[in-house]
């Protein structure tokens, strides 16, 4: 995959962070970014003051530093803000970092070597991955303690996992034949200074939101059947009625879903009127969801390929600015912690429906002899709890600030805080809905009749991995099997075989 700092996409940064795709700068890269660095040099022989190339960093700023100290001062501002704590990032995001810092520097307008770019692209393509904790983060002057972590790595210094062992950077390095970098001037601040932390995670769960709201569909049309429900709520004229385009994508999708049904004709005309809402309405609900995240999308599209460090270099020009802060992309992850939080409240429901005998004319928690056996009661319980977890966490990070930097820096984005509560919203959410999976298909089971074809297909699929629950056992390793089969997209492929590709 070739860099050119313009041109990268989401499904560019999965390819590369998930599944390891190769990557190299495209010719015309070098141009530019030479061209930023003569004027880097040109302006300090000059002996012209440029923030954080020969001045201290934020309340520093107006200490002057000599011009042999200047290499110093650029490893110093990587080692001292290398302070992270808490988990080490999984290695895909960190992966997703390095990219994102590669493609902003390509813009040519950071100032750095040439160089600095080559060792980064290199890294990526021999596996190289830093430690980088994950907490630290205030999400203005960008991510600085996670991307100081990648950079101290960089330089020989720090750690770096090899073969799932965390050990002394210098040390992998030797074992993947790398040279450590050796900053120059104004190169440590470029490579701190920047969003893609949160910008990393913003790419992974959105590509992962998209997946799971497209299987959060098919779980619901398959809840739909084991409720006996209609698809008639999901007609066009309905949609078109509320023209959004995200309600229609969605109304579209169910019907499909929901065609050749052998268990809605057999109540096509029982006396029920109409269903609960978190059957009927899912063409809003989902529709609203799918307007959120064609949001998040063009934020990312834009950031993904944004200069965001500080200073920035313009036809010989050094000018500060404040691209570096996460606002955008703190906004953006604010609202997918919310969407998909609102996916698994709204999967729960549907469980919850399923298992209560009252409302789904089924056996009471779908079990074969209740009373001797729990059934699936305890799964709902779970899901709730997971639920709960998620409207604990979706409390908009955003709207903290806590100043920083004796006030110079008075007031952050606190988008990497949104973005580690992401990571584990997503994979509350993804459970939930694997719930939902084995619920439906228990529910269907019991029912005795066919589903529409995408739905029997993918209920196929889940009985390899999910026997039918004829009495209680232990189901912990049935969530966390179909969740697998989620998270990489294997129940929506049966599904999309059936009816073609979902909106």
């Amino acid at each position: 995959m070739k860099i050119d700092g313009e041109h990268l996409r989401v499904e560019d940064v999965i390819r590369v962070a998930r599944y390891g795709e190769r990557v190299e700068i495209d010719e015309r890269v070098m141009e530019k970014v030479e061209k930023a660095r003569e004027s880097i040099e040109k302006i300090l022989k000059e002996g012209k003051p440029i923030y954080g190339v020969n001045t201290g960093f934020g309340e520093l700023a107006n200490i002057r530093i000599e011009e042999e100290r200047i290499k110093e001062l650029q490893e110093n501002l990587i080692r001292s803000h290398s302070c992270g704590t808490g988990e080490a990032l999984k290695e895909e995001v960190v992966r997703a970092i390095m990219l994102l810092r590669l493609n902003s520097l390509a813009r040519g307008m950071s100032g750095v070597r040439y160089d600095v770019l080559e060792k980064i692209a290199e890294a990526l393509n021999k596996r190289f991955y830093p430690y980088v904790p994950s907490q630290g983060s205030v999400g203005a002057s960008g991510d600085l303690v996670q991307l100081a972590h990648v950079a101290l790595s960089l330089m020989g210094e720090g750690e770096a996992f090899y073969e799932g062992k965390r050990m002394a950077s210098m040390e992998v390095m030797e074992k993947l034949g790398m040279e450590p970098l050796s900053l120059e001037a104004k190169e440590g601040i470029a490579l701190i200074n920047g969003t893609q932390f949160m910008t990393a995670v913003l790419c992974l769960c959105y590509h992962d939101a998209v997946n799971l709201i497209k299987n959060a569909q098919v779980a619901g049309v398959m809840s739909l059947e084991a409720l006996k429900g209609t698809r008639q709520a999901f007609r066009e004229e309905i949609a078109k009625a509320r023209p959004y385009e995200g309600q229609i994508k969605v109304a579209k999708n169910l019907w499909k879903l929901c065609e050749g049904s052998e268990i809605m004709e057999s109540h096509k005309n029982c006396p029920k009127v109409q269903d609960a809402y978190s059957l009927r309405c899912m063409p809003q609900v989902f529709g609203a969801m799918y307007e959120a995240l064609d949001f998040i999308h063009h934020i990312l599209q834009v950031e993904i390929n944004s200069a965001t460090d500080n200073p920035l270099i313009f036809d010989g020009d050094v000018i500060s600015g404040g691209n570096f802060h996460g606002e955008p992309v703190a906004l953006a992850m604010d609202m997918l912690n919310i969407v998909l939080t609102k996916i698994s409240s709204f999967s729960e429901r549907r469980i919850a429906r399923m298992l209560d005998e009252k409302l789904s004319e089924l056996p009471p928690f779908l079990a074969k002899e209740p009373g001797l056996n729990s059934g699936m009661m305890i799964l709902q319980y779970t899901a709730a709890s997971l639920t709960s977890e998620n409207k604990s966490m979706a409390y908009p990070a955003s709207v903290d600030s806590i100043p920083t930097s004796a006030n110079q820096e008075d007031y952050q984005s606190m988008g990497s805080v949104g973005a580690r509560k992401c990571m584990q919203i997503l994979e509350n959410a993804e459970r939930v809905v694997s719930i939902e999976y084995i619920v439906a298909s228990q529910a269907i089971d019991l029912i005795g009749m066919n589903s529409s074809p995408p739905i029997m297909a993918v209920h196929g699929l889940i009985r390899k991995h999910v026997k039918t629950l004829a009495r209680d056992r232990a189901m912990y390793g049935d969530i966390e099997r179909i969740a697998l089969l989620l998270h990489h997209g294997m129940l929506l492929e049966k599904a999309e075989e059936a009816v073609g590709k979902l909106e």
